[in-house]
């Protein structure tokens, strides 16, 4: 290992292993997406509960650490231990708890103990979001939506509630609005209504709809720019994307929430109206900038 590997940061690790992602073989593409969503304690993972979770070899976990330059697992873990003696991620104590519940065998949860255990998950999410934010990615597509005059949003399946609220919400801006959809099969049609200073705000999780990456990728080719709210920096969104936003919602009983994702598109939105609203407000300790009602 080089001077350079020992002080290189997670971030910096982070983002080596998403520029030669395209270049991993599947197995390492597994262990890099472990890697990235696990970041916050990693360092406590042993190799075999590293290899268990990405359903690969140990050997495969080492070929991982010895492609980016380790000697092996140990090595490449050191870079993750910073931190953890300051605080667990929220998310951790969270599926902890949630396995021990699952796993406990004492008979059937309740309705209400399930909607306990379903709200402490998103707790857990928005938390971890929280402390996860990128402010300059974040700034940074806000300037993009504050430059530009038409905005277009895709996200289908899972994705589609937050692409339908930020059509609604936006939609209380002077900026225009369009929503690109897949009913009909028409979202080819609206691209080409795509224009170069646009923005695309797109929105998706793995395994990533064919449909929104396909209408990002044309949206990039068309000269609009991209905001990726995505899980992953190894996300095919990310790519492409003048800013990527990342967020990971957990899973309760094998249900994937939209908590943390819903909080920060309306994040998003509220940020936004406040750099518009602001300048034309008079100045005063009680400023408030209103949002959509109903």
């Amino acid at each position: 290992m080089t001077a350079a590997q020992t002080q290189m940061t997670v971030e910096q690790f982070l983002q080596r292993v998403s520029q030669e992602y395209e270049g991993l073989s599947k197995q390492l593409k597994l262990i890099a997406r472990h890697v990235e969503s696990h970041r916050d304690h990693l360092g406590l993972e042993g190799i075999q509960e590293v290899a268990a979770q990405c359903g690969v070899q140990p050997s495969a976990v080492v070929r991982f650490a010895k492609h980016f330059g380790y000697s092996g697992y140990i090595e490449l873990q050191r870079i993750f231990r910073d931190g953890l003696s300051q605080q667990i991620a929220p998310s951790r104590n969270y599926q902890s708890r949630i396995r021990d519940v699952i796993e406990s065998g004492d008979g059937p949860l309740s309705s209400t103990q399930i909607a306990h255990e379903f709200l402490a998950g998103s707790i857990a999410g928005m938390q971890e979001l929280q402390g996860s934010l990128d402010e300059p990615v974040f700034q940074r597509a806000i300037d993009l939506l504050e430059q530009a005059e038409t905005i277009w949003i895709a996200g289908s399946r899972r994705s589609f509630p937050v692409a339908v609220y930020l059509d609604y919400a936006l939609q209380h801006t002077d900026k225009r609005i369009g929503l690109i959809h897949s009913l009909g099969s028409m979202h080819e049609g609206q691209m080409r209504s795509v224009r170069p200073g646009d923005v695309l705000v797109a929105v998706s999780f793995a395994p990533y709809a064919e449909e929104t990456v396909l209408v990002a990728q044309q949206a990039v080719q068309r000269g609009a720019q991209l905001i990726a709210i995505t899980d992953s920096r190894m996300s095919p969104l990310s790519r492409e994307a003048e800013a990527c936003l990342i967020v990971q919602d957990n899973a309760t009983f094998g249900f994937r929430s939209l908590t943390a994702t819903m909080g920060l598109a309306q994040s998003l939105f509220i940020a936004l109206t406040y750099r518009l609203e602001l300048p034309y407000r008079p100045t005063s300790r009680r400023t408030v900038v209103r949002g959509p009602g109903g």
